[in-house]
């Protein structure tokens, strides 16, 4: 039958095609099963009258997983997986499920084929723990019934076909006599395509003649005006008139902030401003600094990092259900800084990064993963430059330490004040391998830089 290919490891398969209407199953599926796959989600608009995904740059094939053969040596086991070839082209991949709160204990593996070379890489495990990011419980974007479970991102660069396996598996301690492990409900595959980035027509843009040098002293008190690429970079003496003008008047005091780096706006990113919530949710003050990896692997160039973020935003806003990217900021390998949630690069903008302890802090996320490979100085050098600027605004020492009541995790219960360092990995919050034990250990330096750059 043309078109319709068998997975090399023996396990139930699909085809999807280019169209990414049609997908139908091959090799026999039990009969409560179904036999079709259902369009993906970016073209499925016409019941709910909007406009269709496919007319935004970029876009989102949304899979569902179907079931594998569970005959094992040592009995069965469940998995879920798919084959798809001659898919529309994508970058980057993840699985979701349907309950926010759900664990998926077990692996996801992922193999892609290049849309250049036409071969299929080897197979690539995917970080299954996620569900430490997002935003804080009992907060309208965690009630908005549109937040699924999910893996993290990894970025596969341009591909146009995907093999994907998920086994459930028993996590370490759990009695031999505990149910068997299962797999979350409602499990898709997300193809993710990260667009080139020029904005959709029709899409709100910059005023012409807008002069970006002036960009510190924007009329909105923020440090850019709507429409910039970039938010340069400032010395120490502009950057503290800027802190004067955004207090409204002279600090009390000495000012200890640090020099403003170049930060490259979400315009300069290309974001497409469609996509997320209206609005934007401020906390009252910034207390401290969480850092973050994407685990989203490193297998990416700094020329790319536009397109990885791009990828990482759509896949929280379409398909993890978030009002916007988790992210006040991201950081790639060169040390380029990125503007992340919006709202304004200087304003208290509460995020979804550190599941309880998103107000009154930001969260700063390395591009890449780092718990066996190391992360650059250039990176690091960077979280140190942009956290002595942030927490300066706010008069915040990088080598001290501050109080955050917890929103409710697995740490710390709902409304605890907790004891951190100005300057956290995310698992200082939440019980987490974030930001991975090699980023993880870089943060005494970056703590001791930023109160330098700070003047302290």
């Amino acid at each position: 039958m043309r078109g319709l290919l068998t997975s090399p490891i023996g396990a139930t398969s699909i085809r999807a095609t280019s169209l990414g209407v049609t997908c139908a199953a091959a090799l026999a599926l039990p009969a409560a099963l179904p036999v079709a796959v259902a369009a993906p989600r970016a073209d499925r608009t016409a019941a709910t009258g909007r406009v269709a995904e496919a007319a935004v740059p970029g876009g989102t094939q949304s899979l569902p997983l179907v079931p594998r053969s569970r005959e094992r040596a040592f009995g069965p086991v469940p998995e879920q997986g798919l084959y798809g070839v001659d898919v529309q082209h994508f970058s980057l991949v993840g699985v979701v499920w349907d309950d926010p709160d759900a664990e998926l204990e077990g692996r996801v593996q992922v193999r892609t084929r290049s849309a250049a070379s036409g071969r299929w890489s080897g197979w690539q495990d995917v970080e299954t723990h996620n569900e430490d990011h997002g935003a804080d419980p009992g907060t309208d974007e965690r009630a908005s019934g549109r937040v699924r479970g999910a893996t993290a991102p990894l970025w596969v660069g341009d591909s146009d076909g995907v093999d994907v396996r998920v086994r459930a598996g028993s996590p370490a301690g759990k009695a031999s006599g505990d149910p068997a492990p299962s797999l979350p409900e409602g499990m898709r595959l997300e193809l993710v395509d990260p667009g080139d980035g020029t904005p959709p027509q029709g899409a709100p843009r910059p005023a012409s003649g807008t002069d970006e040098t002036a960009a510190a002293y924007a009329a909105d008190a923020d440090v850019a005006p709507y429409g910039a690429l970039e938010i340069p970079e400032l010395n120490r003496q502009d950057t503290e008139r800027e802190l004067s003008r955004l207090q409204g008047s002279d600090p009390k005091g000495k000012a200890h902030i640090g020099p403003r780096p170049r930060i490259v706006t979400r315009h300069g990113w290309g974001a497409d401003e469609r996509l997320r919530g209206h609005g934007f949710v401020y906390t009252k003050k910034i207390k401290a600094a969480f850092v973050h990896h994407t685990a989203s692997g490193n297998k990416y160039t700094c020329a790319q990092a536009p397109s990885v973020i791009r990828s990482i935003y759509r896949y929280h806003v379409k398909s993890m259900g978030w009002r916007d990217i988790g992210y006040n900021f991201l950081v790639d390998k060169c040390g380029t800084i990125y503007e992340g949630r919006a709202g304004g690069a200087a304003k208290a903008v509460r995020g979804a990064h550190t599941l309880g302890f998103n107000s009154n802090s930001m969260g700063i996320a390395v591009i890449g993963s780092f718990g066996s490979a190391k992360p650059s100085g250039a990176a690091v050098k960077a979280v140190a430059r942009l956290t002595a600027w942030k927490l300066g605004l706010y008069g915040a020492n990088p080598r001290g330490k501050t109080y955050l009541t917890s929103g409710g995790g697995n740490l710390y219960p709902k409304g605890k004040n907790v004891r951190l360092n100005v300057i956290s990995g995310h698992r200082d919050g939440y019980s987490t391998s974030c930001p991975g034990k090699r980023l993880y250990a870089k943060l005494g330096s970056a703590r001791s830089s930023a109160a330098r750059y700070q003047g302290r």
